[in-house]
């Protein structure tokens, strides 16, 4: 019980954390509303489980800063105007 509880929370929590994570990446990103709360799931559930494996409990701004960091690695792809070196 105590996981489905932690995942419920991590997908709640998803919804904030994608435009953060769009905050955090420089230039316009081609990415609208549906898709920035997707990258916030997945950077929530991501940075979420990731966090748990390595750190185990990292209390809720630990939970919230793994979670933008990861949500920001998937915006980079649609980050507009990147040119890969």
């Amino acid at each position: 019980m105590e996981w489905l509880a932690f995942l419920i929370a991590l997908a709640v929590s998803g919804l904030i954390v994608g435009a953060l994570a769009r905050l955090v990446v420089p230039g316009p990103q081609a990415l609208g509303l549906v898709g920035t709360i997707l990258v916030g799931l997945a950077g929530s559930f991501v940075g979420g489980l990731v966090g748990r494996a390595l750190f185990g409990e990292t209390g809720w701004l630990g939970s919230l800063l793994l979670a933008v960091a990861a949500a920001a690695l998937f915006v980079l792809p649609f980050s507009v105007g990147r040119r890969a070196y």
